[in-house]
């Protein structure tokens, strides 16, 4: 009888461990997720008034340096596709693109620097956008690990992301993306900070220099929308001191139609005495109004300015300094899973950039129109 009793005993036990792992994994499914989305886009352009190509070779530009759609005539964005899985507290992201824009924004992607400052290294990873792996290790923490876009600015790579077709100069010229661990801490509703050690900015797969670079935001959310204030530093290859940025960017709901975006940004980088400090500043604002549930229009006014030689991205003055003001009117039209965006755009430097003839004649404005097409899934 006691035996019997132990028998029993025990197939109730083995049962119930059984029935235990099954409402496990009925649990766990539950709670795994795997999505696929992603965009393609491509997009006419043209300058009004100015030279389309450049067969002068004088250098001057025919298309704005921070548009991401600067190829004359008709032409094709990226291709992105993404793979996402959640199951429980981990998950991943894989974010391949494909084509110009996506060439353009994982530039450094499977690069390195040799011992004599060189970018050496095979372009076969500028497919990979993101990859990395996440880990809830609580309600109120969040950690991320590998390749990520960046946590600073206002606009996105992929068009999908973005109102306005073309980016601004201070998305082109700051990071865009980053390799490393980051935390996500939530503080309250409303409050979170994230903490990250990277690799150089834009580097995925190497430290190139053997240093670090750190990244901090503190943000604030609402249900009319949300602010973060982001910081950056640590030395990049190729400069001789650390880069510092500072980046805040909101954007808010004032009205059930009327949105108002803000992004300003300041960058510097420490070079060897006597040398100044050289880097770049400005400051974006993005109205946009809902004219109808398919229909809206958006502006984009940017001012940005290069001191001491700043990063390349306008003509400078004899002492290395240089701005632009640029204003972008877009249109956004959608059709399901289709959004077309006409756009308007006009870019005034304070010296002389954008070729103005076939004679050579270089000028300080430059006015193009940009026909976008993206489909999301």
């Amino acid at each position: 009888m006691k035996k019997n009793f132990f028998k029993g005993a025990a197939v109730a036990a083995l049962s119930l461990v059984g029935f235990t792992a099954i409402a496990q994994e009925e649990e766990a499914a539950k709670e795994s997720t795997f999505d696929l989305s992603g965009s393609v886009d491509t997009y006419f352009r043209t300058n009004i008034g100015g030279k389309n190509a450049n067969n002068t070779g004088n250098g001057a530009l025919i298309a704005p340096s921070s548009s991401f759609a600067n190829a004359d005539g008709f032409a094709i964005g990226m291709v992105n596709l993404i793979a996402s899985k959640q199951i429980g507290k981990v998950g991943f992201v894989a974010d391949l693109a494909f084509g110009p824009r996506a060439v353009d924004a994982t530039f450094n992607s499977g690069k390195s620097v040799d011992a004599n400052g060189d970018l050496v290294g095979s372009d076969l990873n500028n497919a990979v956008n993101q990859l990395y792996v996440t880990y809830a290790a609580s309600d109120a923490v969040t950690l991320t690990f590998g390749n990520f876009n960046t946590f600073l600015g206002y606009e996105v790579i992929s068009p999908a992301g973005n109102f306005n077709y073309s980016t601004s100069y201070m998305f082109s010229y700051g990071p865009f993306s980053h390799t490393g661990l980051k935390a996500d801490f939530t503080l309250d509703d409303n409050w979170s900070i994230m903490a990250a050690v990277l690799n150089a900015t834009d580097f995925t797969e190497s430290n190139a220099e053997g240093k670090y670079t750190g990244g901090l935001q503190v943000g604030y959310s609402a249900d009319a929308g949300s602010a973060y204030l982001n910081f950056l530093y640590g030395r990049q290859p190729g400069n001789t001191g650390e880069t510092f940025q500072v980046d805040l960017t909101t954007g808010w709901d004032l009205s059930e139609d009327f949105y108002l975006g803000v992004n300003a940004t300041y960058n510097s980088t420490a070079q060897d005495s006597p040398a100044e400090d050289n880097g770049f500043y400005g400051v974006a604002l993005y109205p946009q109004y809902a004219i109808s549930e398919s229909f809206s229009l958006g502006l984009r006014g940017e001012f940005f300015a290069e001191f001491e030689g700043g990063v390349g991205a306008l003509n400078t003055d004899n002492e290395g300094e240089g701005s632009v003001f640029a204003t972008t009117l877009t249109g956004s039209y959608t059709a399901g899973n289709l959004t077309i965006k006409p756009e308007l755009r006009l870019d005034s430097t304070s010296e002389d950039t954008f070729l103005e003839d076939s004679n050579g004649d270089v000028g300080k404005s430059l006015a193009s129109f940009v026909l976008g097409a993206i489909y999301s899934f």
